[in-house]
Order: C-alpha cells, then structure tokens, then sequence
C-alpha cells in the first residue's frame, strides 16, 4: 500500500545525514512501497504505521551499502569476518 503523508509534512521532511536532502515518497523500483527515499545519497526510510522511521540505523540503502544486504536495516552488526593466520 502507498505512504499517505500530508504534502506539507513531506515538504519539511529530510534526510537526517548532514546533507539534509528532500525525501520523495516510495522506493527505487516501488514508488507505492510504504518508504521514503532520500534524494541524494539514496537511503530508504521505512515507513511503519504512517510513521516515517528517520534514523539512519534503520535505513537501507545509501552509501556503502553492499548490494547484497537484503535486511533493510535490520542486521549487518556483526562486523568483518577475523583474517586467518598463517
């Protein structure tokens, strides 16, 4: 289903990196996905209960983001694999 914001709450909203980029309703590829994208660095915001969720924590996307991570914010804690010893 569509994010339903007010058009001006979603004039004021923006990215919370230092940027501060205009966000626009949907995600690549789904514009009817209950997400906001930031029009710069490319971070998808989720949108929960009509809320929009703006912590980078929670985003998915953007900078340094390995094409692979499917997790929509939600892992990727663990850190790099240890190197082995010869």
């Amino acid at each position: 289903m569509a994010v339903q914001l007010d058009p001006v709450l979603l004039e004021v909203l923006a990215c919370p990196d230092t940027h501060h980029a205009p966000l626009t309703l949907g995600a690549p590829g789904d514009p009817a996905a209950d997400a906001l994208t930031c029009t710069e660095c490319g971070r998808v915001f989720p949108v929960r209960d009509g809320i929009p969720v703006l912590l980078l924590d929670e985003a998915s996307g953007g900078p340094g983001a390995d094409a692979t991570d499917r997790t929509g914010g939600q892992g990727g804690t663990q850190g790099p694999e240890p190197k082995a010893t010869p």
